[in-house]
This record gives C-alpha cells, structure tokens and sequence, in this order.
C-alpha cells in the first residue's frame, strides 16, 4: 500500500491543490490527512470541502487550530497574528464546516500505524517533537513501528535503532526491519524550513520506504488573498521564505 500523509493546510487553497495534483498524479492508493486545515490563510471553506471530499472521514485528524477555530482549544498560547487569523476563521465558517470540525478526533491507529497532529504524548495538550529529546520521550507514547506527525511545520524522519539510539534523517528513508519511527510530513500551507515549497509525505509499506516530497505553488495568489481578506500582513510574508 502506498500512502500520502499530508497536514497543516491552514486555509492555504493554491498549496493544497497542488500537493493534490501531484498525489493524483503519482497515483497514490490511500491518503490520510493528520490535521490543521485553517488557520492563517484565506480559503478555509474551500480546503475543509476539498479535504472532505477526498479523505476518508475515518483518516482525517483535526488539528489544535481547527479545534481553535470551533472553541474547543485554548488560544491564550497563540501569538497575535495567530490569534486574527482564528477569529477571522471563526466568522467565516459555514455552520457545515464548523460541525464537520466537531467531529474529528487528534489521533488514530490504522492497519498497524499511528497518526497524531500534534505527539502521541497527549495529543490533545499540542506537544510540539522538535528535536531527539523530545522524539526519545514520545517514543513512549505510541506501540507500532510508525508514527506520523504534523503540527510543526518542520517535516523529518526520526528513528529510533535497536540500540535505543534515536536519529534524525532529511528526505528519504528506507525502514530497517528493528527500527521505529516518528514521522513529521511538514506544511502543506505554511512550511518552517526555510524552504517555501509545500511538503507532505509518502509511505510505501510494500518496499517500507518513506520520503518526504516538496511541491511548488502559487505563492503570490495566497499572499494576495490574505491581504485582501485584512488578515496580518506577517502570514503573507513568510510565505516566500518558508518559516
């Protein structure tokens, strides 16, 4: 089986339908969306319908700022510009929208792997696993070989070897048979790595490979309709420079 493991959309359209064209085009068989589809951009609406109509219900995860934009999550934590994108999201959802929202949960186990936005520590306390450190506690929290991870915006893959050493590897990894992992697939809508391109990750259990994919979007239409909607000038910008 192979998989297509995407988050942290955040209302950005022109990147979600780009990392949709090219999961499309490269003929994935099973998608799994692991949270945050508002937030910061523009287009909420649209990306929560897009996501509706292509992931199945059972392997879609609400994120802490969906929960954020419906008032199940405290946002004392958020920084300002965060905080103006939450309650304008919060105006503008459609009540259908907002219910779907309701409805998912942060966590899932499917066909012996787990998916969490934020950690499998808590998941509804929106740890953040940044580094080794935090990987070493989390490794705790979860049984199967797999987790996967958003919620950062800063896509790796940490192992964990037979040794009980624990690594961090960039863009593609082939599993090792006594190995575990914690997998963070990035930003869809607002990567953190200094690299600007949309980030998601694929998973092929058949040749137990995982790879850390980057694709290109309009850039200058999200930030055009961020500002057109008076959303903080700072979520526009970092944009172009991924972070």
């Amino acid at each position: 089986m192979r998989y297509a493991v995407f988050s942290d959309v955040h209302g950005n359209l022109e990147a979600l339908q780009a990392v949709l064209y090219e999961i499309k085009r490269l003929r994935y068989e099973k998608l799994v969306f692991i949270g945050d589809m508002v937030g910061y951009g523009a287009n909420p609406n649209e990306v929560i319908e897009i996501i509706r109509s292509i992931v199945d219900r059972s392997l879609t995860l609400a994120g802490n700022h969906d929960y954020a934009a419906i008032g199940l999550t405290d946002i004392t934590y958020f920084n300002p510009s965060a905080k103006h994108a939450i309650f304008w999201t919060e105006k503008n959802l459609t009540e259908k929208n907002r219910e779907y929202l309701r409805g998912l949960s942060v966590n899932l186990t499917y066909e012996g792997l787990t998916f969490v936005h934020s950690s499998p520590k808590e998941p509804d306390k929106w740890h953040y696993i940044i580094n080794i450190s935090d990987a070493i506690e989390n490794f705790n929290f979860f049984d199967t070989k797999i987790c996967f991870i958003g919620h950062s915006h800063l896509p790796m893959i940490i192992e964990k070897d037979t040794d009980g050493d624990v690594n961090i590897h960039k863009g593609e990894k082939r599993l090792n048979s006594g190995s575990r992992y914690i997998i963070n697939t990035g930003s869809v809508g607002q990567p953190r790595d200094r690299d600007p391109r949309s980030s998601f990750a694929v998973y092929d259990s058949e040749t137990e490979t995982i790879k850390i994919k980057r694709v290109s979007y309009n850039i200058a239409k999200a930030q055009e309709k961020i500002l057109e909607e008076g959303l903080p000038i700072q979520l526009a910008n970092r944009l172009s420079y991924g972070r």
